[in-house]
């Protein structure tokens, strides 16, 4: 039975990236790109200017002198007249400057009189001015392979004018989910049967990661119904089972998918809650079988799954980073195990203090809703004291 890092590392290392796959631009939104993206051009691409104004020789505005205003320049044209020593020309925000200037007066600092311009406020030599390449050089790598494109990187290759971005394709995940006593949606309620709300958080969670669900259904407790869910399942990039995968006389997962041709990689991990999943790999696709509480599916999908997404996706930090938080109420854990305690993390005198977010037994979806962040507690040890520091990430 692996610890909980080595099952993770155990899962990184099976797992590769995608193909890649060209995309119009909005649509690179939460994907990985495949390549670095060289600049083709400086940004910006012209010296222009940063405000509304005149552009002038900063020496000729030492004394306070009126400077006769020669010329404009608009947003968009092009800078014909030049700034000849003692005069000014007006220009607007972005448009380029004039050969001679080598400065901008806002027109909040400056006075005009009868076709003349007085700066009002001592001037600066450059000021108000950008300068082609300031931002970004011809040439330059600007976002690397591997980075996740945001708004950011959006306005970044829309400069270059790039209307379609090479990234790495989004996995389809089947999830399947076993047992009799589920009920879909919208079914009447009945005594002994709960609705397959595992189904819809995994769907939820594998849309948030960037990747894109697949329903198969439900695995009813026989092997027909196994053979046929799971077959179905494992056509897609990756399969996602809950339950079903613990010793029970129905849980037939383990046996079914081992009949389908999948290796077994491990089954069991010293984590809780999920000591049961059980991680396997069909042509190159990873399976993964979680077990069936809630509380459990939803925390080992975060430890082990979408990590492993991540890769597949092209991303470079495929493991949330974590950070030290000071505990403000005590936790208790059994020994021979990590532990992943659902946390409330605050910011508070400039430090991350954290509680525990209710209770913790596994069948408590509520303390999951309440808490932004998990601790994964080491295996040894059995009490945390308030004071302690313990290590966190975040919860989405």
């Amino acid at each position: 039975m692996p610890t909980f890092e080595e099952a993770r590392r155990i899962i990184l290392e099976r797992v590769t990236r995608l193909e890649a796959e060209r995309v119009g631009l909005l649509d690179s939104l939460g994907r990985a790109l495949i390549t670095d993206v060289i600049a083709p051009w400086a940004l910006p691409q012209f010296d222009n200017s940063a405000m509304d104004g005149f552009a002038v020789r900063a020496a000729d505005c030492a004394d306070g002198s009126c400077l006769p205003v020669t010329g404009f320049i608009a947003a968009g044209g092009r800078a014909t007249q030049a700034v000849e020593e003692g005069t000014a020309v007006r220009i607007m925000t972005g448009a380029a400057m004039p050969e001679g200037g080598d400065s901008v007066v806002p027109l909040e600092d400056a006075e005009e009189t009868e076709g003349a311009m007085r700066a009002v406020k001592p001037v600066t030599l450059h000021q108000h001015v950008r300068y082609a390449g300031e931002d970004v050089r011809a040439g330059e790598t600007v976002l690397r392979a591997g980075t996740v494109v945001r708004s950011y990187e959006i306005n970044l290759l829309a400069s270059f004018g790039m209307e379609q971005v090479e990234v790495v394709r989004r996995p389809r995940v089947a999830i399947v989910a076993t047992g009799d006593e589920l009920m879909e949606l919208g079914s009447a309620a009945e005594a002994g049967r709960i609705v397959n709300s595992n189904s819809y958080s995994l769907a939820a969670a594998v849309t948030a990661v960037g990747a894109v669900p697949v329903m198969v259904g439900i695995a009813r407790d026989n092997r027909e119904s196994h053979r046929e869910k799971l077959g179905e399942g494992l056509k897609a990039d990756v399969l996602v089972t809950s339950a079903g995968v613990s010793v029970g006389d129905h849980d037939l997962v383990r046996e079914v998918l081992g009949e389908l041709g999948v290796e077994s990689v491990f089954w069991k991990v010293q984590v809780r809650p999920g000591k049961s999943l059980a991680f396997g790999m069909k042509d190159g696709k990873p399976v993964f079988a979680l077990p069936g509480n809630p509380v459990s599916t939803m925390l080992t999908f975060e430890e082990f799954v979408a990590p492993a997404l991540r890769v597949m996706m092209g991303e470079r930090e495929a493991v949330r980073p974590v950070f030290t938080a000071v505990l403000r109420s005590e936790l208790k854990k059994k020994a021979g195990h990590a532990h992943l305690m659902r946390m409330r993390v605050e910011v508070r005198e400039g430090k991350f203090e954290a509680w525990s977010a209710g209770k913790q037994a596994t069948g408590f979806v509520k303390t999951l809703v309440e808490a932004n962040a998990v601790a994964v507690l080491p295996a040894e040890r059995e009490r945390f004291e308030v004071g302690e520091e313990v290590q966190v990430h975040w919860l989405e």
